[in-house]
């Protein structure tokens, strides 16, 4: 076995591009291209994302076709615990490689490229300068708010839709704080999810809370917000997290907190950051959404092939968190 990877960062936060040696996900549709990866190929993801080729925080991609002729890329997202709907800093490093590669025809100024993810079909517009993919702009899938002041039995959460499910909850975003706040997200994740089935009123795979945003308030003018959002099994993004700056979106739209059309600077705990606005409304089953744009940067970190001795007693590897 030798599988062939393109690794990026987007914000700090690691994506992993599979680029040859495994059959790619097969379907009619991307979200039946993600039930075949389960069924198929998940021992590659396991590789990929497991130890000692990963680490309990890494996140990747298969590359596969678009639902038809109308998008340019299509692509199934990982992580430690399976498959996700949406990832807002993959499809930034998504775009910003097919770009690099010559995947996709790259020319001075705007690119449009449209991607379809497990949660719909998402415009994106790249900017590129002097050769080189400098910021991806995506417009996401409607974001929506599912639930606000929720009590569970030590907090108070908001739910919010932005291609996955996220529970809200002000916290104290600081590093050494890590170790409190993982634990602290899979326990709210549970308690959430018993409260109540979360469920997209249009696709009933698109369900459960995918990730806990814990943020705090840093500015006004803009309004600035630092985060770290944990998500799948007590994985903890490094970048402002791109699906869940949609989901918070919604909610400070909603709040009024941010006037319609002004720009949230969304940190992240290892200070990076994205910006985001929101520049439209939409229905959704006739709950109220809006239409959000997010942008960052996405920068190439390395190329590998990985290969699996047949005498490996690790086999597909391990996860220590």
């Amino acid at each position: 076995m030798e599988i062939r990877a393109v690794d990026y960062h987007t914000a700090g936060e690691p994506f992993r591009i599979v680029t040859g040696g495994v059959d790619s996900p097969v379907g009619a549709t991307i979200l039946d291209k993600r039930r075949d990866a389960l069924e198929r190929l998940d021992h590659v993801r396991r590789l990929l994302v497991h130890e000692p080729r990963g680490h309990a925080d890494m996140y990747g991609c298969f590359v596969v076709e678009p639902n038809d002729d109308g998008a340019d890329l299509g692509v199934v997202f990982f992580h430690n615990a399976g498959y996700s709907t949406a990832c807002g800093h993959g499809t930034i490093a998504l775009v910003t490689w097919a770009l690099d590669e010559g995947v996709l025809a790259r020319e001075e100024g705007e690119n449009h490229v449209v991607v379809d993810v497990p949660s719909g079909r998402i415009d994106a517009w790249a900017q590129v300068a002097g050769g080189c993919v400098r910021s991806v702009r995506f417009r996401n899938v409607p974001s929506f708010v599912w639930a606000e002041g929720v009590e569970l039995a030590e907090h108070t959460v908001d739910v919010a839709f932005g291609g996955a499910f996220y529970a809200s909850v002000e916290e104290r975003v600081e590093p050494v704080e890590l170790p409190r706040l993982v634990e602290l997200g899979r326990e709210l994740k549970r308690e959430v999810e018993a409260w109540q089935d979360v469920v997209h009123p249009l696709e009933p795979e698109l369900r459960d809370v995918y990730g806990v945003i814990f943020w705090q308030e840093e500015g006004e003018n803009p309004l600035t917000q630092r985060n770290v959002t944990v998500f799948a099994d007590g994985e903890v993004d490094r970048s402002p997290c791109g699906s869940g700056t949609s989901a918070r979106l919604a909610l400070l739209d909603r709040s009024g907190r941010l006037p319609r059309g002004a720009e949230l600077r969304h940190r992240s705990i290892v200070d990076t950051e994205f910006r985001a606005r929101v520049v439209g409304d939409v229905d959704v089953a006739g709950l109220p959404a809006v239409i959000t744009e997010v942008e960052g940067s996405a920068y190439r970190t390395g190329e590998h092939t990985f290969t699996l001795d047949p005498d490996d007693p690790l086999t597909d590897g391990f996860l220590l968190r």
